[in-house]
């Protein structure tokens, strides 16, 4: 399964602190129904995601009925991004 959407970069300030990209309601049900045959445990989801040039692994983690792309370091800074910054995202369910 792949997915593509827009989404704006937010910042966690927990005591974990990261940023985030939220995935629309559509595809966070779409992922959802599937999440049974691909998570690991805790409801999280690998996926190969992209954003701009760069690609990584990650994992998805559901909240409140959606799921969030965690965006790396390494990633914000090739793709030179910030907090409030609006991108598209391209993930790919391992």
């Amino acid at each position: 399964m792949t997915i593509e959407f827009t989404g704006t970069i937010w910042f966690w300030k927990g005591p974990a602190p990261w940023f985030f990209v939220t995935v629309p309601a559509e595809q966070s049900h779409d992922l959802k129904a599937i999440s049974g045959f691909v998570t690991y445990g805790w409801g999280v989801i690998p996926v190969q995601a992209r954003i701009g040039e760069t690609k990584w692994q990650t994992s998805l983690f559901p909240k409140d009925g959606r799921y969030l792309v965690p965006i790396r370091a390494s990633v914000r800074k090739a793709e030179n991004l910030e907090e409030g910054d609006t991108v598209t995202v391209w993930l790919e369910v391992r």
